[in-house]
C-alpha cells in the first residue's frame, strides 16, 4: 500500500514540475485538462492517484506526451532509445501515432544492428599479444 502513495506522490510532483515549467496555474491546467481544480491539486499533492484517462487528458493539458505521464505513475516502463527515442516522443509536431511509428521503425533498426553486430565483430581482446622475448 505504501509503494501506490509512493507513485502517487510520484506523478503529482511530476506533474506540478511540468506545470510550473510551461508556467501555467493550477487553476488554467485544470481548464486545459478538463478535470476540477480540488481534483488536481489532490494529484498533484499526492492524495489521489488519478487513472490513465485522467492522465491523458492532464498530458493533453501540458502539451506533453501521455507516455511520459503514463511513465511516471508507473502504468508504462521506461521507454528505451536513449537521446533519440527521447527527442521523438517529445516533438510536439507529430502526431501520437506518429510518434508511436518511427519508435518502432528506429527499435527494429537498432535490434538488427544488435543482432548483426557479433557476427561482424568477434568478442576477443585487441591488444596484440606480447611476444616471448618481450616478457622477459
Amino acid at each position: 500500500m505504501e509503494k501506490v502513495a509512493d507513485i502517487a506522490s510520484d506523478i503529482g510532483e511530476y506533474i506540478r514540475q511540468q506545470r510550473n515549467t510551461a508556467k501555467i496555474s493550477l487553476r488554467q491546467l485544470s481548464k486545459l485538462a478538463g478535470v476540477s481544480n480540488p481534483y488536481l491539486s489532490q494529484i498533484e499533492r499526492g492524495v489521489r492517484k488519478p487513472s490513465a484517462e485522467i492522465l491523458q487528458q492532464i498530458a493533453k493539458g501540458l502539451r506533453i506526451s501521455a507516455e511520459a505521464l503514463y511513465v511516471q505513475a508507473g502504468i508504462l516502463d521506461l521507454p528505451t532509445g536513449g537521446p533519440v527515442g527521447d527527442a521523438i516522443r517529445a516533438d510536439a509536431e507529430l502526431t501520437e501515432r506518429q510518434k508511436q511509428v518511427l519508435l518502432d521503425v528506429y527499435e527494429s533498426f537498432r535490434r538488427e544492428n544488435a543482432a548483426a553486430r557479433p557476427a561482424a565483430t568477434p568478442a576477443t581482446d585487441s591488444t596484440p599479444a606480447a611476444k616471448p622475448e618481450e616478457s622477459a
